[in-house]
């Protein structure tokens, strides 16, 4: 049995070069030295969308429209303005016929006086200005909701990758320790028998360079883990987080015809919402546009109040006094800006716009149909190759135990069982690793088709 012990090393060697591939995407795993708040998926994702900082920035900036859209809508009633002022008036007494003082501004007699004022318009009918500002605001909203989502996805298959990645990690390391107690006894020995035979100290020497490799992927290993956890942590904004000791398991969604996820994306893909809601917002400007050339009819409103006891009031309606009076009035009336010519230019521009982004419109629905397409045909793909690798560890497990059984009753040689241990150790491995690439591409199709709740939750579905 000397030699299988080098035989499986060397598929576990097999295993160990394959899985470096892996680990440069994955990012490593959690050290299983900090294990103080542990979170599963689903808990990740939710700290993520409280606190990673790009999500927060796009919470920020939907915030920002919407306080927006509350200014246009109560701008156009709120065009008022009042005036006033307190200062120093001379004493003037008389009236329009006869006074005793001079026009002079300063005097040795002089009092204070005061003056308030308060005028402005209630829009009425304004040719539907008023109604295509609150209509470009309110899809302005949308968009950067749509944008605040964009961002969601992109944050959660980061969190996503990061965490299959962390369990693909751990369940390679615990293999990685496996193998590696196998290889420690398997040199232990063939130490004790290295005076047996004479090639015994050549199986030795491979054997101990096959357990320094391991080492050496072990400690590369480890690199991976600190930096996939950091990247977690930051995330989630939680310095202590760690996931749990839980293998890779199947996604629960149920794989099925591209048309049924093509429809998905036309209903939830953020994208094609902010390009929606462009639309919207360039058919707004396009009518607050032409609205331009008509009139703004309101209402007018004004009142006044000066006093200033020092000057004598004049109660004659046909003389005006600055100094001491009491107004008010209200009245139907209208401003027209009378720039037919480059009001026209203005419409022509947004109309340029809308076509614009209506051909945006047509870009995003071809882009996210194949975009969908190529995360289906990968998700198609990778399923495959679970069931094929799956049936290969089948085998390879048969193979395995027949040949052991051989060795058993002597009808194999001991060397016998190289290949088909090193054929089991490769496509445990493959299997592994492509359940981890099948989890990624639902997790892709959920993104391509903004469709969130079927990606997996890292959690086995229930037989």
């Amino acid at each position: 049995m000397k030699r299988v012990s080098g035989a499986l090393l060397a598929a576990a060697l097999s295993l160990v070069a394959t899985s470096r591939a892996w680990a440069d995407e994955a990012a490593g795993a959690p050290s299983p030295t900090t294990r103080a708040n542990v979170r599963a998926l689903p808990e990740v994702l939710e700290l993520a969308e409280r606190n990673h900082p790009t999500i927060e920035m796009a919470r920020a900036k939907v915030a920002q429209v919407r306080a927006q859209l509350d200014e246009a809508h109560y701008a156009p009633f709120s065009q008022f303005k009042m005036t006033g002022g307190v200062a120093l008036a001379p004493t003037v007494l008389g009236n329009n016929t006869f006074s005793p003082n001079t026009d002079v501004s300063l005097t040795s007699s002089l009092g204070l006086a005061w003056r308030a004022g308060i005028d402005g318009v209630v829009p009425l009918w304004t040719f539907g200005k008023v109604t295509s500002l609150w209509d470009a605001a309110e899809a302005n909203v949308e968009v950067n909701e749509a944008n605040l989502e964009v961002t969601r996805d992109a944050v959660r298959m980061d969190v996503r990758k990061a965490y299959f990645g962390l369990q693909l990690a751990r369940d390679t390391a615990a293999l990685l320790d496996e193998v590696d107690d196998a290889v420690h006894k398997g040199v232990e020995r063939l130490k004790e028998h290295a005076d047996e035979e004479d090639d015994t100290g050549i199986d030795l020497l491979e054997l101990q360079s096959y357990e320094a490799e391991l080492e050496a992927r072990k400690s590369e290993i480890k690199r991976f883990v600190v930096v996939a956890l950091a990247g977690l942590r930051f995330y989630t904004g939680v310095p202590d987080l760690d996931i749990p000791d839980l293998p890779l398991a199947m996604p629960r969604h149920e794989l099925g015809d591209v048309t049924r996820y093509l429809m998905a994306a036309k209903l939830y893909r953020p994208e094609i919402q902010m390009a929606r809601a462009g639309v919207m917002a360039r058919s707004a400007q396009v009518e607050m546009s032409r609205a331009q050339l008509f009139p703004d009819i309101g209402l007018g409103l004004s009142a006044g109040l000066s006093a200033a006891p020092e000057v004598a009031d004049q109660i004659n309606p046909f003389v005006s006094d600055p100094g001491n009076y009491f107004h008010y009035g209200a009245a139907l009336v209208f401003q027209w800006k009378l720039d037919v010519l480059p009001q026209d230019a203005r419409i022509r521009y947004a109309e340029a716009q809308l076509e614009e982004v209506r051909a945006q419109l047509r870009y995003a629905l071809g882009g996210v149909a194949a975009d969908v397409e190529r995360a289906h045909a990968e998700a198609v793909d990778w399923k495959g190759r679970v069931e094929a690798y799956r049936d290969a560890v089948k085998y390879a497990k048969r193979w395995l135990i027949k040949v052991q059984h051989g060795i058993d009753v002597g009808t194999v040689e001991d060397k016998e069982l190289i290949r088909p241990a090193k054929a089991y150790a490769t496509q445990k491995y493959s299997l592994l690793n492509a359940t981890m690439e099948y989890d990624m591409a639902i997790a892709g199709l959920a993104k391509a088709t903004g469709w969130d709740a079927i990606a997996p939750d890292g959690q086995a579905p229930p037989r």
